[in-house]
């Protein structure tokens, strides 16, 4: 029996894979049998892929589970299977046994378990598991993966020499105890879970989604996992309606993105917030678990106390010039799904399987630059549009990277040609005529820059979140300091975030001559002119979209995190193509 050891969670890869991990921990935890037997997809994502995400039923459980989280009691050992009593040996003896928080493993039976709480006297002991809620009126008083669980934690105290004849579920919500007898039945089905389990990770496979399951709303895994968006999509055959599809995730996240950008400021940590001080004076203040990443610019310091605790709660931290250049991130420990990233690397270096990939990439940008110019330019020049749809069905034609770059660049040309048709001001300050960068040589290019920066920030913290090494792409090729995934996560997204923020802009007055600054042949953007274009990005992400695929409403921000999440399907063979976001 091990006592208080950490408890290992390794990653397979497909067999046929040639960057398979060697092999799966030899121990299942017995709280993962609880998720297989509840949704084998579920426990595939939590056990082999590393995912976890926390909604309202597992921070409740948590903060249920804090007494008995704490190590306490002791817990004798039984007569060894000689029928030596300890107690001839100098032993404890038999005594009343309440121990909290017990590890207990055994290699023959190939599980591991971390006990709530045992209960018993000498060598008899029970098991009892803390559950949240309350008792569900079933003839057995609790659901099966419960039962499931108690029973495999029952089989390792047996293993490891005591005799456990039954296990107990304490429901915290209506504060009852539930007997679980571990009859036959029971045990048979419990190692037949086990084998499955193990077999289902071995084969590398990830379980299909459930369909139309009422499990899946209350799953925190929900948004990782994608059931319905997973099976409409891949559907072989079947009819399914964009209206099947629900949203089970909140359109807009509850947590937002801070930016500090005045200089000479200091992050720090007070309690569970941030805050951001100056000469001593405290500027703001935020509460950690409302932070989804932290920018800062130029300037800006911040305290080790603070940067640990962000990476222990994997916030991320995006750093910032002084003129707005996006130069780095700070992440805590990596995503544990490598079985993802080897994927990524196989097809990113592989042109036949990239290829496909990046001409869906560069057919949503022309399709979307063209649907925003068609909504905003003062007469739509019908030329423009066609050529730009001539373009995009190109693009779905191209026979190599370089072919598809010069596709995108063409389109580019096109695009910006006609950028001006959708100022709709009359000030001389902002007078475009085409794309220029590093520096950028007017206010708009300069606007443009900004929030190019602003959204693969953006795509960083999303592909960091989904499990992606944000260096390696498909379309954009690996160069050193480039943000390669990061850059084509965006480009089905620059018009209809960055470009149609920087019109907003511009058309409504928020900026003027004022928030710019003309050096030689560069401009940049002021302090104060950066604030603005900052909140008109945020509140662009924050813009609810319908998505054209699945028929819900959603923020940007959002809709990049489930695109994220479709391209992760697609790489591990989910889905037969990655569906890209067209706006109609």
């Amino acid at each position: 029996m091990t006592i208080d050891a950490p408890e290992t969670v390794s990653t397979p890869a497909s067999p046929d894979s040639e960057t398979s991990i060697s092999k799966l921990p030899e121990l299942v935890p017995a709280r993962m049998l609880n998720e297989y037997a509840y949704c084998a997809r579920l426990a595939y994502l939590e056990w082999v892929q590393g995912e976890f995400a926390d909604n309202v039923d597992t921070v409740e459980g948590r903060f249920q589970h804090r007494r008995v989280d704490r190590p306490s009691g002791n817990l004798p050992w039984p007569p060894d299977k000689d029928g030596v009593d300890p107690v001839e040996e100098g032993g404890l003896g038999p005594e009343t046994i309440h121990a909290r928080s017990v590890l207990v493993s055994d290699e023959s039976l190939g599980a591991i378990a971390r006990i709530d709480l045992i209960e018993g006297q000498g060598d008899s002991v029970t098991p009892v598991d803390y559950k949240h809620g309350k008792v569900p009126d079933l003839p057995e008083g609790a659901w099966e993966p419960e039962r499931i669980q108690t029973c495999i934690q029952g089989l390792l105290l047996r293993a490891n020499g005591y005799t456990c004849n039954e296990g107990v579920l304490y429901f915290v919500e209506s504060r009852q105890r539930v007997t679980v007898p571990f009859d036959d039945a029971l045990v048979s089905r419990a190692l037949e879970l086990l084998s499955g389990i193990r077999n289902m990770a071995t084969s590398g496979q990830i379980p299909e989604p459930l369909k139309d399951s009422p499990k899946c709303p209350r799953c925190s895994l929900v948004g990782i996992c994608l059931p319905d968006e997973v099976n409409f999509i891949s559907a072989k055959g079947q009819t399914v309606r964009p209206e099947d599809v629900r949203r089970m995730t909140p359109a807009r996240d509850d947590a937002i993105p801070v930016y500090v950008h005045s200089q000479g400021a200091v992050v720090g940590k007070s309690g569970d917030q941030l805050e951001v001080k100056k000469q001593g004076q405290t500027l703001q203040k935020i509460r950690l678990m409302e932070v989804s990443h932290l920018s800062v610019f130029g300037n800006v310091q911040i305290t080790t106390q603070a940067l640990r605790e962000l990476c222990n709660r994997n916030i991320p931290i995006c750093y910032f010039t002084y003129g707005g250049w996006f130069s780095g991130i700070t992440t805590g420990m990596s995503h544990k799904n490598v079985e993802l990233r080897c994927r990524q690397y196989l097809v990113a270096m592989t042109p036949e399987t990239a290829l496909p990939i990046a001409r869906r990439m560069v057919f949503g940008k022309i399709k979307n630059c063209r649907t925003l110019m068609r909504r905003n330019h003062w007469e739509p020049p019908v030329a423009t549009l066609a050529e730009l749809g001539r373009l995009a069905d190109q693009s779905q034609k191209a026979l190599s990277l370089d072919t598809l770059l010069g596709i995108e660049g063409a389109a580019a040309r096109t695009y910006f040609s006609e950028f001006q048709g959708m100022i709709k001001t009359e000030s001389l300050s902002f007078d475009f005529h085409g794309r220029n960068r590093r520096p950028p040589r007017d206010p708009v290019n300069a606007v443009l820059s900004f929030l190019y920066a602003m959204l693969i920030k953006q795509a960083m913290v999303t592909a960091f979140t989904v499990g992606f090494d944000p260096y390696l792409g498909f379309y954009h090729q690996p160069k050193y300091g480039k943000p390669s995934l990061a850059l084509d996560l965006v480009e089905e997204f620059r018009p209809l975030i960055a470009d149609s923020a920087c019109l907003t802009l511009i058309n409504n007055g928020e900026l003027g001559p004022k928030h710019f600054i003309v050096r030689g042949n560069a401009t940049a953007l002021t302090q104060n002119g950066r604030r603005k274009v900052i909140e008109a990005f945020e509140r662009r992400m924050d813009t609810l979209a319908t998505h054209p695929l699945f028929g819900y409403a959603a923020s940007y921000r959002r809709i990049l995190e489930i695109q994220t999440r479709l391209l992760s399907r697609h790489l591990l063979g989910e889905l037969p193509v990655y569906p890209v976001f067209r706006t109609r």
